[in-house]
């Protein structure tokens, strides 16, 4: 006995998993569900940082072959939505500039099977389907929670803290688009240096029941202030 709890405990973390799934699910299921867990959990994580890479290299750069993304984000959709009272949809005809494109999310997806099947190949198990189910839940929680944030509604995800911090979060990113590039999960920001918590300094920014406030705790004299680039 003792040596058995010996051996699990020199089990790798990912083959304990396995066996947890194993003993909850049917033989001939567990292991497609466990390998489209592991799927979903890398395709989310992938995801930001995808978002973040798309975000900073595609649409706020432009791009002389392809200025599509940032003539309809970084001119046009910052353009309207700033980080004052504007942040919030002032006109309605403004709502088309909220979303993306219907045509960016199929051409994202697509985009990526490829590399997906790819990536199976070398895993040796089918993650095909965990993996799209990722991609498809991240991009549908960017355009709703992107949506509640420009266009607010007193829904009832506008009354949870993880959108009240994430509002706060996308809110900085219109003060300093080089910055705070997540909209869904900060993990990329935060790894790669472009999270902002608060702003350095005090502006004049957009307020409401879901947004918090971003200014800096401490007032910063005038001669010292200087911008996050």
């Amino acid at each position: 006995m003792a040596e058995n709890a010996s051996n699990r405990k020199r089990l790798p973390l990912l083959n304990q998993v396995y066996l947890c799934y194993s003993r909850l699910i049917p033989n001939h299921m567990y292991e497609f569900f466990f390998w489209q867990s592991i799927g979903f959990i890398g395709g989310v994580i992938y995801c930001s940082f995808f978002e973040w890479t798309l975000h900073k290299y595609v649409m706020h750069k432009n791009l002389s072959f392809f200025p599509y993304p940032f003539k309809a984000h970084a001119v046009t959709h910052h353009g309207i939505f700033k980080s004052d009272h504007t942040y919030h949809i002032q006109d309605e005809k403004d709502q088309p500039t909220v979303p993306m494109a219907w045509w960016n999310a199929p051409a994202m997806w697509l985009m990526h099977i490829p590399a997906i099947l790819l990536l199976q190949h070398f895993v040796g198990h089918f993650i095909l389907c965990g993996v799209l189910l990722a991609m498809i839940g991240y991009y549908a929680a960017y355009e709703y929670i992107h949506w509640c944030m420009h266009v607010p509604k007193k829904r009832n995800v506008e009354r949870s803290g993880i959108f009240f911090r994430l509002n706060g979060h996308h809110l900085l990113h219109h003060r300093y688009m080089g910055k705070n590039l997540n909209v869904v999960l900060p993990l990329a920001d935060l790894m790669l240096g472009t999270l902002v918590p608060r702003s350095p300094i005090s502006f004049a920014q957009a307020q409401g029941p879901s947004v918090p406030d971003v200014q800096p705790r401490t007032k910063t004299p005038a001669a010292t202030q200087c911008p996050v680039h």
